[in-house]
């Protein structure tokens, strides 16, 4: 992708809401790797990992102090010091105006990266033209494990369906699992690079539980 063209000229009109934002961080060398990037969080997920260190973000229509059009805002001032933007959260996929947003950091010149959990297959096929690198959290071996962690009895099925959309798009992503307290064992961490493994998938990157 051509990351010089800089666009600057979008109505504060069209982009203002575009996605719920619920705060960024402006620069980050770990978050898309080999890059420097600005993650945007988004707010609202349908998962109730006891784990999860972002639980404040879960609900949609907090009250936030960012905006869309602010981010577009500081995105056209880092231009040339920035590569890529991150979307987190929270699930991003829970936005419908994902695609856009990812569109316009596209058109600003920047690298566009996926922190997700998988949620969302369709969402997420639709997506991924728009996507430069993609970030997949594995939670649990793929069996009813997954439903005890995550509260939904088709988590496992939406993951392995987001995976294998993922491998089929060719392009470059990373697979991450938090193992502690609340999370994954190690033995089930185990199992889970057991199954990776039959399923042709990388290994994933190891994270651990922080306090919440």
């Amino acid at each position: 992708m051509n990351a010089t063209t800089v666009v600057t000229d979008f109505p504060s009109e069209i982009l203002e809401d575009v996605i719920s934002v619920a705060g960024i961080v402006p620069l980050t060398t770990v978050d898309f790797p080999d890059r420097l990037a600005l993650v945007v969080f988004t707010q609202g997920c349908p998962w109730r990992c006891g784990y999860c260190h972002n639980a404040r973000l879960r609900p949609i229509g907090q009250p936030t102090s960012w905006r869309w059009q602010q981010v577009c805002d500081l995105l056209n001032k880092r231009h040339g010091f920035l590569e890529a933007v991150v979307f987190s959260g929270g699930e991003p996929t829970l936005q419908c105006g994902l695609a856009t947003a990812m569109q316009t950091v596209r058109r600003k010149g920047f690298l566009v990266g996926l922190h997700t959990a998988g949620i969302y297959p369709k969402r997420l096929s639709e997506l991924l033209p728009c996507l430069d690198w993609v970030g997949l959290d594995i939670k649990a071996p793929l069996d009813k494990r997954y439903a005890q962690l995550t509260g939904d009895n088709e988590s496992a099925a939406k993951v392995l369906a987001s995976l294998r959309l993922i491998q089929s798009a060719r392009i470059p992503f990373q697979l991450r699992t938090t193992v502690g307290p609340g999370a994954l064992s190690e033995p089930e961490f185990e199992e889970l690079k057991w199954q990776l493994r039959h399923l042709n998938a990388p290994q994933p990157v190891r994270q651990e539980v922080h306090p919440v």
